[in-house]
């Protein structure tokens, strides 16, 4: 399953963490996605959606 929310399109992010030096290392950030049903064109599937889609109601839940 891919780290990628079906509805917005949000990935995996990169950066550095920064130690108390201040030297610097790659990190990354990934979304809180769930493999949730909803549905899709009249129909219910299966799609990875970002929680923030979840809770702001742009997905419409599958029974």
């Amino acid at each position: 399953m891919a780290k990628k929310c079906d509805i917005c399109g949000k990935t995996k992010v990169f950066g550095n963490t920064i130690s108390f030096s201040h030297r610097r290392g790659n990190r990354s950030w990934s979304p809180n996605v769930k493999r949730v049903k909803a549905v899709v064109n009249g129909s219910n599937k299966r799609i990875t959606v970002c929680t923030k889609c979840l809770k702001s109601g742009r997905v419409e839940r599958a029974i």
